[in-house]
């Protein structure tokens, strides 16, 4: 249904960009022009997204439930796209373009994440999602959406944004954002409707024993010198009788997973969705947030099995050598760009639903202006998804794991106009696409690991997506 609280600030913010575009002259270049409006604090910024959506445009959800942060967008005002090693570079600045001389009307003391935003990712290698399931989403992508959603605490805001200026379909762009906002809807987001006639298939991509066989091989490599860790994914498919809904799915990772970036973007082929425990970066003026997460044990119901699983995790040599690798790495990213870096003195333990986690918190005061995209791209891929040294560890990765991550283990998230934001690992995740939905999940491989073990802890991962594919 359609919120009338929702539909008046609609039509407020038409005529407000209506009077903005007067201050816009007809021979100027085209620049952001933008409304900001506060709406009622209750309002749930992916359900809107889920069933406003129209076919062929993109959109994109964005929650921490926990932190009771939700961001959502519609649409594309703009669209940034590059490959190859300089993408990150190249996307700043055609972001930082983009805003340049922007005309914003909106309240004063906007949180993070309210105003116009860019949202989207990065495919793990520069070069990566080249197979055709990855059409849609290019190894970095970077969208303006016309019409953002934020809720932050106990605040909501509803942002439209277009760029004008040269008397260039101006008013057909104010015309099809006037349809666009008072379309809007904010229906529930459904609930899981499994077929009752027959079950989906789930299938390995590949021979889980060859999966054990890179990691043999990883292991040899290891000991010969040839790189201290590399981490190996490996894909599963779960083939349904009807397409996969992603809103179903978004809507069971927020609730299952609260403590995660729960993230969907979505095209008019696909939608990449998970529920990633890994903050690879957060921007926040001049501070810079981020977690070393290495390591994993499984959960138990049994609350004193639970406790001493998770001691073990904390005494496990092999899983404290592999997480202080992930957390020395991000300090050495770091060093040269901030006045300071600080990292806890030791690992806790970070709890995610099926399992538990090492993770040391790590902060920067950066040094210079580096906006939250420049800072992912400065630390991915963390040895936690890539390896060290990393150069090594990637060539390994693109030999023995036989497949195309895509944005599987990439960047994901946010940046607001003054370029703060978010982006998580893209971890626990999923590519839907129609009946087909391609789900990953790899582990981190050092000296001394089993490939049955490595091959059991996959397994563990994929249990936080695959059953929600299945119904």
């Amino acid at each position: 249904m359609t919120t009338p609280g929702l539909a008046r600030q609609s039509e407020a913010i038409v005529a407000r960009l209506d009077a903005v575009l007067g201050d816009v002259g007809a021979d100027e270049r085209r620049r952001l022009v933008s409304v900001t409006v506060e709406l009622d604090a209750e309002l749930d910024p992916s359900a809107v997204a889920f069933s406003s959506r129209l076919a062929g445009e993109r959109w994109f959800c964005w929650e921490q439930p926990e932190r009771g942060l939700a961001l959502a967008g519609l649409g594309s005002a703009r669209e940034i796209v590059s490959r190859g090693p300089n993408r990150f570079a190249d996307v700043e600045q055609e972001c930082a373009s983009a805003v340049r001389g922007a005309i914003v009307d909106e309240p004063d003391a906007m949180p993070p994440g309210a105003g116009p935003i860019w949202f989207g990712g990065f495919a793990f290698d520069p070069e990566g999602a080249q197979a055709p399931q990855w059409a849609s989403l290019p190894p970095a992508l970077m969208v303006m959406p016309e019409i953002a959603l934020a809720r932050s605490g106990d605040r909501a805001f509803l942002t439209a944004a277009l760029f004008a200026g040269d008397g260039q379909g101006d008013r057909e762009s104010i015309d099809g954002l006037r349809r666009r906002l008072t379309s809007l809807h904010d229906a529930p987001l459904p609930l899981r409707d499994p077929s009752p006639v027959s079950e989906p298939r789930i299938l390995s991509a590949r021979d889980p024993g060859a999966f054990e066989a890179s990691v043999a091989e990883a292991t040899s490599r290891i000991e010969a010198g040839d790189f201290e860790k590399v981490v190996l994914a490996r894909e599963v498919r779960v083939e349904a009788n009807s397409a996969h809904d992603p809103a179903a799915v978004f809507g069971a990772l927020r609730q299952r997973f609260p403590s995660c970036f729960c993230f969907c973007v979505g095209t008019a082929e696909a939608a990449f969705l998970g529920a990633s425990p890994e903050l690879l970066v957060r921007r926040a003026g001049p501070i810079a947030a981020t977690v070393a997460l290495a390591g994993t044990v499984r959960r138990s119901s049994d609350p004193a099995v639970d406790m001493h699983l998770g001691e073990q995790l904390k005494l496990s040599e092999k899983d404290r050598r592999e997480h202080e690798i992930v957390a020395r790495r991000i300090e050495r990213a770091l060093a040269p760009h901030a006045v300071w870096v600080e990292r806890a003195d030791e690992p806790e333990l970070a709890e995610v639903a099926n399992v538990r986690h090492l993770a040391t918190p790590i902060h920067a005061h950066l040094a210079g202006a580096r906006s939250a995209v420049a800072l992912a791209g400065l630390l991915h891929p963390t040895p936690a998804v890539g390896g060290e040294p990393s150069e090594a560890a990637r060539e390994a990765i693109v030999e023995l794991e036989e497949m195309d991550r895509g944005w599987y283990a990439g960047p994901v998230g946010w940046m607001d106009a003054a370029e703060d934001g978010e982006f998580c690992v893209a971890l626990r995740s999923a590519l839907l696409r129609d009946r087909t939905a391609h789900a990953f999940a790899g582990g981190g491989i050092v000296a001394g690991s089993d490939p049955a073990a490595e091959l059991a802890e996959t397994e563990l991962k994929l249990e936080a997506i695959v059953p929600l594919l299945v119904g």
